[in-house]
């Protein structure tokens, strides 16, 4: 479905963030009969909606938000509203109509999309392969799950996009490019269950793109798309892996094929993981035509000057001689695992713990079997973890009140030269308003207690 398709019909926009607001305004450009704003939360009467979107849409919230979505021909969802919801049954099984903006959009701008999702790395690769492609001479529009919706973007030649699981699961035209980074069980309150969140991921895959790229260092996500098949009938690209065309070698080189490009440390990134996100990268421009090999003066140089994104694995300098990361983007154990091992072989301290969720965690316990590392417990979860955690040689487990007592109390803990972590392995809401709140919680802390 596409916004033109939309002309003559009664919408209803259900959310009235970010995303619902731009749906509201790419929507009445085409003419809809009548576009209705819901807002299902208890809140809703406090909802700035006024002006221009008071006039395109009216709001209807409490015992109107139901019956609004329920007469509409079609709704359009925001990410935020999961495909758990009660009211999604009912509306398709009503013949109604639901889709989001980001498909919306997808459909009208597919040809000239590189769109990235993974359960982790999503973010930094879709941000590299902007820069690499922008170094190599290739303009482009870096978008999607990074705070601007998608329907507000501008025209452009060419796209890449983070894209959410919660984006990907409406879609009906898949990008030109898709890139999938990792896959491991996430989210999965918002999607019904770990299968029902593998499929709405990987439903990136599945309205023919012309190139599929993976990391083939992902075994779970090398299984889950070994039938994949492009539009032209060809399979998933893997990248990262020991034998994939874009590799990283014991020799510390960056490979395509048989000819080394640049030295690994061209990019500043740690971690094993931020190095298959590079091999991804750069297998999504060979894939789009650019000679690799021809221009590496050129990617190697685009590559030492990508800075990286806030809050993942970002150092903060203490005048005490430990390093302090803040890696609060960290809402998985999987992606806290990412992050201890790029620490490895430095003494280690690690802050875990956030809003409980219920994931399981025995995946982080065999990953720090026979380790030596310290792990501080925050609230809510922390208790839940460090219990999953007792009774492993190497492992020291403490409990703290708070993100600035676990500060201080790795401080005291962490030997000279160690690295502190803040790598919670959870969501940061409930305690504090979001991830930057929480990460200037960390920061805060760290200056008050050098």
């Amino acid at each position: 479905m596409r916004l033109a398709d939309l002309r003559g019909r009664s919408v209803a926009v259900w959310g009235t963030g970010r995303e619902g607001r731009a749906a509201v305004i790419a929507i009445a450009a085409h003419g809809p009969s009548r576009i209705m704003a819901v807002d299902d939360s208890a809140n809703f009467l406090s909802v700035p909606w006024e002006g221009e979107l008071a006039a395109l849409a009216p709001l209807a919230g409490g015992d109107h938000a139901f019956p609004a979505l329920a007469a509409a021909d079609v709704v359009v969802r925001s990410p935020g509203v999961p495909q758990t919801h009660p009211w999604m049954a009912e509306l398709r099984a009503r013949g109604v109509t639901v889709t989001g903006g980001s498909a919306l959009w997808m459909a009208d701008h597919a040809r000239r999309t590189v769109g990235v999702t993974g359960s982790k790395g999503k973010s930094t690769t879709s941000a590299l392969i902007s820069h690499l492609l922008a170094g190599v001479g290739r303009p482009n529009v870096f978008g999607g799950n990074i705070g601007v919706p998608l329907l507000d973007l501008p025209e452009a030649e060419q796209y890449v996009l983070e894209l959410s699981s919660y984006q990907c699961s409406d879609l009906t035209d898949s990008p030109r490019v898709a890139v999938v980074t990792a896959l491991f069980p996430e989210h999965l309150d918002a999607h019904g269950g770990e299968r029902e969140y593998y499929r709405d991921k990987l439903n990136l895959l599945a309205h023919g793109p012309e190139l599929i790229v993976v990391n083939g260092a992902d075994q779970r996500l090398v299984r889950e798309t070994i039938a994949v098949r492009d539009l032209n009938g060809f399979p998933a690209i893997p990248a990262g892996s020991g034998d994939s065309r874009f590799r990283v070698e014991g020799d510390g080189l960056v490979y395509c094929s048989d000819e080394p490009l640049f030295r690994r440390d061209a990019l500043r990134l740690r971690g094993k993981h931020n190095e298959r996100n590079l091999c991804v990268a750069l297998a999504v421009l060979d894939g789009m035509g650019v000679d690799v090999v021809a221009q590496a003066e050129h990617v190697r140089a685009a590559v030492e000057s990508f800075e990286g994104l806030p809050h993942r694995l970002a150092e903060i300098e203490d005048p005490s001689g430990l390093t302090f990361v803040d890696d609060t983007l960290s809402t998985s154990p999987y992606s806290a695992m990412h992050a201890i091992d790029a620490y490895e072989g430095r003494p280690l301290t690690v802050l875990v713990g956030g809003t409980d969720r219920g994931l399981d965690y025995a995946p982080l316990r065999e990953h720090l079997r026979g380790r030596d590392i310290t792990v501080i417990g925050l609230p809510d979860s922390g208790p839940r973890i460090l219990a999953e955690l007792a009774g492993l040689p190497g492992v020291r487990t403490e409990p703290a009140e708070d993100l600035p007592a676990a500060v201080r109390l790795a401080r005291t803990l962490t030997p000279a030269g160690g690295v502190v972590l803040l790598s919670p392995g959870a969501p940061s809401y409930g305690r504090f308003r979001n991830f930057e709140h929480r990460s200037e919680v960390f920061a805060q802390a760290i200056r008050d207690t050098a």
